[in-house]
């Protein structure tokens, strides 16, 4: 072992070598050095590439504070503080999620962890890798731990993490490397990364271990899975090719391959279907576009997924709402399936598996593919286009509908697709990316959206996570490369992250939050309307000056939206011209006028549809 250095040598010799893989390439830390357990995690991580701490420090994370301390001293991490755990795991989440950043999510276990579990779900739903690091209870069993779960029996924040994802617990510092290496396979899993849940007891933490730097598992750089054999490929494109009423289903996973999709989806003539998470793999104008569909859908997109005969599901989880519970294909007698992870790849009954990178696949099968459709071909394409004009007209319309009398307002109001629409073009003309939260405003806005590029749109339709769009604004200020972006929330989403607006400010943020205000759970008024002839206890009487609420936090620009789209589209310039955060106030319509709102074109296994759908189920032959 090397002669001990002090935890300010180790990180002032790193940074002068700038980081681990140059001091080791320069012959420093050829031994093992002796250092405290939680120097170890910070040296590990590093060596992995995670830099940036978001961090609410506890009296389960003060060992682990003070190296961060240290070694931010020298400028080798950086940490921000913030206000509520949730917020600052979605913040994480956006700050992989868009920026390809991994960082670490530090708390103590108590009320902190769980309520940074609980924001690890939409981490979780869209296969983002993000460590989450909670001071564990200690492991000598001395008596209750303050906020261990009053249980007597051992690491059961470990079961519960080992439930939400991939968790370990460093019960002996020795461990450090496998913890590491573990920690690496789920946040840097090539197919379908996710968080991975550390437990740092607090005793273990400042334990002295020896720690061979040239040892701890370095971020991986995977090759992408190829694509199938030659004949799988050849029976593929002869189904492709037989098939009349084909068409593509463009789930999330296809995003960072929106080049081969296009090309793909070109070269066979066929029409694709698109996901929530999946605007923008092809241009909105696109004539094989066919836009969203699922239980909310679009008419175009639902009309594609109710006449096709073949369909190509490409990066898709089959998630319920995505197929309308497993409903949404009724005439589908064949699938092919392109996905690189198993249990997603065989979701479907007949389904011939194309496993592997999905820009290799489609690669290979785009080569095999006939320019001339069949006339039968044309036939299906023709029908498809006729759809997307019905469709394109009706959002039209929906969108430049006039301001209609509210009765919870009490005067007209923009509708919702109207305001969100006015939002979505400003944010299209200066190139903003557009963040949308859960609920009403994020079904609207996956419908309404025109976008031409992956990530012009981030919606958090996996885990639907109110307050996710709000917190995601927090991820450019962590950035090394910002990108100004507009949170759509409603009011409700806004209300489950409020301090969104102090860490804002204390971290230099720079983007809007439009507050699109119904005083309702609108999203399940309308599901209870739809459903029950009636909503109940999704609304409320309570009047909230939102302007007034946010220009409490001094360096906030504040302004209201006004009630037709001239005064929205003013509001919006002079919120982009702040030089931090702006919000800006949009009361918006709720009502039984077709106007309001874009329309469902598709079903869900819920409430009182469950049998029907059910019903249907049992009869599907995929």
């Amino acid at each position: 072992m090397s002669a001990a250095r002090t935890i300010d040598e180790r990180a002032r010799l790193l940074a002068s070598h700038g980081g681990i893989a140059a001091a080791l390439a320069a012959g420093q830390f050829h031994a093992p050095e002796a250092m405290t357990l939680a120097e170890g995690v910070l040296l590990g991580l590093l060596r992995q590439g995670v830099r940036k701490y978001l961090a609410i420090f506890g009296h389960g994370s003060t060992a682990l504070a003070e190296v961060i301390r240290v070694y931010e001293s020298h400028g080798l991490v950086q940490c921000f503080q913030f206000r509520h755990e949730t917020e600052m795991a979605h913040a994480a989440t956006a700050l992989r999620w868009i920026y390809d950043e991994p960082s670490a999510v530090v708390t103590s276990i108590g009320p902190g962890a769980l309520q940074a579990m609980a924001g690890s779900l939409a981490a979780s739903s869209n296969g983002i890798g993000v460590y989450h690091i909670y001071g564990d209870e200690t492991t000598h069993g001395e008596g209750y731990n303050m906020q261990q779960i009053p249980k007597r029996q051992q690491g059961l924040y470990g079961q519960l993490t080992a439930l939400m994802g991939h968790s370990y617990v460093l019960h002996t510092p020795e461990a450090l490397r496998e913890a590491m290496r573990r920690g690496r396979n789920a946040v840097f899993h090539p197919v379908k990364a996710s968080p991975f849940f550390l437990m740092l007891p607090i005793n273990t933490q400042p334990q002295m271990v020896e720690v061979n730097l040239s040892a701890l598992p370095e971020r991986p750089a995977l090759p992408p899975l190829q694509a199938p054999p030659v004949d799988t490929l050849a029976e593929a494109a002869q189904l492709i090719e037989g098939g009349a009423r084909v068409i593509v289903k463009a789930g999330g996973g296809t995003r960072r391959h929106a080049q081969a999709l296009r090309a793909f989806a070109e070269a066979g003539r066929i029409p694709v279907v698109l996901s929530p998470g999946s605007t923008g793999v092809l241009p909105d104008a696109h004539p094989l576009n066919m836009h969203v569909g699922g239980s909310k859908g679009s008419i175009s997109g639902n009309f594609a997924m109710a006449e096709a005969e073949v369909l190509i599901a490409v990066g898709t989880r089959a998630v319920c709402q995505s197929d309308c519970s497993g409903i949404g294909y009724p005439k589908v007698r064949q699938v092919i399936n392109v996905n690189a992870d198993l249990d997603d790849l065989l979701h479907y009954n007949n389904t011939l598996a194309l496993q592997g990178d999905i820009s290799a696949v489609l690669g290979a099968l785009t080569a095999r593919l006939k320019t001339e459709p069949t006339a039968a071909r044309r036939a299906w394409l023709d029908a498809c286009a006729t759809s997307k004009q019905d469709w394109t007209r009706f959002r039209a319309a929906q969108c430049s509908a006039a301001p209609l009398h509210d009765e919870a307002w009490q005067r007209p109001v923009l509708t919702q697709p109207a305001a969100i629409s006015t939002v979505a073009a400003f944010c299209k003309g200066h190139g903003l990316l557009k963040i949308f939260d859960a609920g009403d405003v994020q079904a609207n806005g996956f419908q309404i959206v025109e976008d031409d590029s992956p990530f012009d749109t981030v919606t958090e339709s996996g885990a639907s996570y109110m307050g996710f769009g709000v917190s995601a604004l927090l991820a450019n200020a962590l950035a090394t490369n910002e990108r100004y972006a507009v949170a759509f929330s409603g009011d409700g989403s806004f209300m489950m992250s409020p301090q969104v607006l102090i860490d804002s400010v204390q971290h230099r943020a720079k983007g809007m939050i439009v507050i699109f205000d119904n005083r309702r759970m609108a999203a399940i008024s309308g599901l209870q309307d739809a459903q029950y002839k009636g909503d109940y206890r999704t609304s409320d009487e309570v009047v909230v000056d939102y302007v007034a609420l946010a220009s409490a936090v001094k360096g906030v620009f504040t302004c209201h939206g006004g009630t037709t789209r001239a005064e929205l589209e003013s509001a919006l310039a002079r919120a982009k011209s702040h030089d931090g955060l702006s919000v800006v106030h949009v009361p918006v319509y709720h009502g039984s006028d077709p106007a309001g709102g874009m329309g469902a074109y598709g079903r869900w296994n819920v409430g009182n549809w469950c049998d029907a759908v059910q019903r249907d189920y049992a009869h599907s032959l995929i």
